[in-house]
């Protein structure tokens, strides 16, 4: 259970958290090899979760708490990819080693803040120094706790990550301590969804959903979904969804929170980006920040390099 996208692959709206999403993976032909950085593990609502890194190597690691993988192509939903059941971990740390695989991408406009950016769609933003940016190729997803396909609910790519060992515990009894981050955030493509307020309304509680209060969606709660222009004048809409209740079944199960801000690219697509996050504990991200960071949101010309 964690970060991922799942789009329909050509579909005529937005997928919606709360129901199975119509289409499976079509993941790209890896193969296998033992997981780097512990086994599949428990996440903040108690379901499976995996961090995959799949880079221009088509490596594969596997590792607690989200799940990424690469997606084939930038110009459709980011839904068209995912892990194959035999995948390589050989260059997994080559992969991991690259954040941003040979594109620098545009430069912060926050001073001291990183740049973290997703030249598949064109899209960057800014987070203060203590985040850590993935690879290009970075997917972190949300799917069904009881899903052997773990079809993703919503996905990111290329996201950002503060404090990836948060939280520590072996919450499945297995004797490998499994390690959830504090929050995310990133960026994805939103090709045939509805409307700006339907992604926003929709991904922010599929986040919160995903990663938080499985199985459990009455404990998932979400904002009036209001107008937001970014620093770069990008207008959209923006949606934050929270949890109340979960289930303290580990010490890493934690309340959570969500916000989405959805917008319509310069070439007439919708894409948007997400932030999601341990709620109500000590190290919470705060919502200024939060926004700060939202407001960063811009479009760019990725580099030929």
């Amino acid at each position: 259970m964690w970060p991922g996208e799942q789009s329909p692959a050509g579909g005529p709206e937005q997928p919606n958290p709360y129901k199975e999403p119509p289409a499976p993976w079509n993941a790209p032909t890896v193969a296998s090899g033992p997981p780097v950085g512990g086994p599949p593990g428990r996440g903040p609502g108690g379901g499976r979760t995996k961090l995959v890194a799949i880079g221009a190597a088509a490596a594969v690691v596997v590792a607690a708490a989200v799940t990424g993988a690469v997606l084939l192509g930038g110009d459709e939903d980011d839904s068209a990819a995912g892990p194959d059941p035999a995948a390589s971990s050989a260059s997994a740390s080559a992969a991991a080693d690259d954040p941003r695989s040979g594109d620098s991408g545009p430069a912060p406009t926050v001073a001291g803040w990183t740049v973290v950016a997703n030249p598949d769609h064109g899209i960057a933003f800014d987070v203060p120094a203590s985040w850590a940016p993935k690879s290009r190729d970075w997917v972190t997803y949300v799917a069904e706790d009881d899903d052997p396909d773990e079809k993703p609910l919503v996905a990111m790519k290329a996201p950002a990550v503060l404090q990836e060992e948060w939280c520590a515990s072996d919450g499945d009894r297995d004797g490998s301590v499994d390690h959830t981050p504090l929050a995310s955030a990133g960026t994805r493509g939103n090709n045939g969804a509805r409307s700006t307020e339907d992604v926003a309304r929709t991904d922010s509680a599929a986040w919160v959903y995903g990663a938080y209060t499985q199985p459990d969606r009455d404990k998932v709660s979400t904002g009036p979904v209001t107008s937001f222009t970014t620093a770069s004048g990008i207008r959209g809409s923006v949606a934050s969804s929270r949890s109340s209740g979960v289930a303290k079944k580990d010490k890493c199960d934690v309340e959570g929170k969500a916000t989405t801000f959805a917008f319509e690219t310069a070439d007439g697509d919708f894409a948007s980006w997400s932030f999601f996050g341990a709620a109500g504990v000590d190290d919470e991200v705060p919502e200024t920040t939060v926004r700060e960071i939202l407001a960063t949101v811009r479009e760019y010309t990725p580099s030929d390099s």
